[in-house]
Parts: C-alpha cells; sequence; structure tokens
C-alpha cells in the first residue's frame, strides 16, 4: 500500500505493507537513518521520532497510521539546532547512538518548558536509554540548550523593543 505524510518538511508517499512499523519504512524507504532498532517494543528511545511535534517510538507505530501526518527526525534538524550544538557542548554522548532520540525529546521537552528543572529532565527523558551512561552530560546539554533558547528569546524581544522605542 501506499502511504503519504510529510517527513522533515518534505511531502512523501512510500510503500509499506499494512503491518509494517514506521521505522522500517523511514529507514528503508528514505534512508532516515538516525531512527534506529534496538529494542523493538518502545522503550529505548532509540527509533524516536516527532510526529506532529510529539515524541514517538516509530519501532511500534504501524507506518499507516502515520496517513497525513508530520514527521520529524534528526536529519530534520539541519545539524546546526541549537539541541544538537549544546549536545555537542556538553559531550552528551559516546558512541552516539541514542543521540537522535534524545535530541528530539529534549527539542519537545523545551517546547513544553523552556526552563526545565533537574527531575523534569530525568523524568521526561526516561523513555530514552543510553547504553554508556552519559546521563549527567545529556542533563547539562539540556540545560545548555534551554539556557541558548532563553538567550534567543531574550535577544529577540530586546530587539523588538528596541525596534518600536525607535531606537
Amino acid at each position: 500500500m501506499r502511504v503519504a505524510f510529510t517527513v522533515n518538511g518534505r511531502e512523501v508517499e512510500v510503500e509499506a505493507r499494512s503491518d509494517e512499523m514506521l521505522l522500517s519504512v523511514l529507514r528503508r524507504e528514505l534512508d532516515l537513518t538516525s531512527v534506529r532498532e534496538t529494542c523493538g517494543v518502545g522503550v529505548c528511545g532509540a527509533c524516536t521520532a516527532l510526529l506532529d511535534g510529539e515524541p514517538i517510538s516509530t519501532c511500534i507505530l504501524l507506518a499507516p497510521l502515520a496517513e497525513g501526518r508530520k514527521i520529524t527526525t534528526v536529519e530534520g534538524l539541519g545539524g546546526n539546532h541549537p539541541v544538537q550544538e549544546a549536545f555537542v557542548e556538553a559531550e552528551a554522548f559516546q558512541c552516539g547512538y541514542c543521540t537522535p532520540g534524545m535530541i528530539l525529546t529534549t527539542k519537545r521537552l523545551l517546547k513544553e518548558d523552556p526552563a526545565p528543572s533537574d527531575e523534569k529532565i530525568k523524568t521526561y527523558m526516561g523513555g530514552n536509554l543510553c547504553r554508556c551512561g552519559c546521563y549527567s552530560k545529556i542533563e547539562d546539554a539540556v540545560h545548555l540548550a534551554a539556557d541558548s533558547a532563553l538567550s534567543a528569546v531574550a535577544s529577540s524581544e530586546g530587539a523588538r523593543k528596541t525596534t518600536k522605542g525607535g531606537k
């Protein structure tokens, strides 16, 4: 069957079986390798993508259920997204296998809470497992990304006030 959705801002139509998981379709049909198969039951986070802005485990979502939806993978962030940069700066990875899922989950967390507490970060990131044990650096990366986002907002608000005030 043919399934149409938007992935990383591009409308696509792909071939998928009615019982096939989105993970395998993204990898096979679109060569999106940031979504990775590990557990196959939705508990590790390695296959995380954003579906209409929400983190989902692509290993347990039937591909036909993505029909008409918007999917974002790490490839869609362009490599210079503030969350990606924060993960690099904090060295929040070793092998990097879990990193795409962590980055996408962080992106969603910061949309919900631009200045999350340590406890909120730990709770929110609970669906993403890091076998290398980089959790403290991942937490640091989330805080760096939050600080970066807050600085950008403050800068843009300051620029608007200056423009409005004619200065």
